[in-house]
C-alpha cells in the first residue's frame, strides 16, 4: 500500500527528516506521533504527495505500486485526488461554499456527475449528523463541525489512504 524509503527532509539547514523508512500495508491503521516540530506534518505532506523529498538516488515512495517520486505534476494531481484523502489540521474549507459543495468539490475535480455526487455527500454529511447543516458556510459551523465536513469532503472519492494531520479533535 505504503512503502517509504530512506525520506530526507531539509529546510534551509535543519534536517527534518533522517531517513524515515515507512511500510504500511492495505488495513492498517498507523499513528505517527511525536513532539511539536518532530515533522510529523512534513512526513505526512510527503506521503500525500504535497511536499517532496530531498532529492536522493535511494529515496523511494510508492502507493498502490505506483512510484510517486517519478510522476509529473497533472497525473500526481489525478492521482492524489483519486487515491489519497485528507482531513487538514485546520480543515481547509473554502469559505464561498456551503458544506456540501465543499464535500462535492474533490468528486467534481474527479469529473464525477453532479447528482450521483451530491447524493453521496448528503449521505455522507448525514452520516456525520450534519443533515440540517448541509446549506451552510463554513463560517456558520462550529468548529467540530467543520471537522466533519473535512471529514466527509476526504472520503467523497472513496480514496485508498486516509491522511489526518491532528485527528484527535474528530
Amino acid at each position: 500500500m505504503i512503502i517509504a524509503k530512506n525520506i530526507h527532509k531539509y529546510y534551509d539547514s535543519l534536517h527534518v527528516l533522517k531517513g524515515v523508512d515507512l511500510h504500511i500495508q492495505q488495513g492498517e491503521i498507523v499513528s505517527i506521533v511525536g513532539a511539536s516540530g518532530a515533522g510529523k506534518t512534513t512526513l505526512l505532506q510527503i506521503l500525500g504527495t504535497l511536499d517532496n523529498p530531498a532529492k536522493s538516488n535511494d529515496t523511494s515512495l510508492h502507493i498502490n505500486s505506483e512510484n510517486i517520486l517519478t510522476m509529473k505534476d497533472k497525473a500526481l494531481s489525478k492521482f492524489r485526488n483519486t487515491h489519497l484523502g485528507f482531513i487538514f489540521q485546520f480543515h481547509q474549507l473554502l469559505p464561498e461554499f456551503t458544506a456540501l459543495e465543499n464535500v462535492c468539490i474533490p468528486a467534481y475535480i474527479a469529473g464525477k456527475e453532479k447528482k450521483e455526487t451530491e447524493v453521496e455527500a448528503k449521505r455522507l454529511l448525514e452520516y456525520l449528523g450534519l443533515s440540517e447543516r448541509i446549506n451552510h458556510k463554513p463560517n456558520e459551523l462550529s468548529g467540530g463541525e467543520q471537522q466533519r465536513v473535512a471529514v466527509a469532503r476526504a472520503l467523497i472519492n472513496k480514496p485508498a489512504v486516509i491522511f489526518a494531520d491532528e485527528p484527535s479533535e474528530i
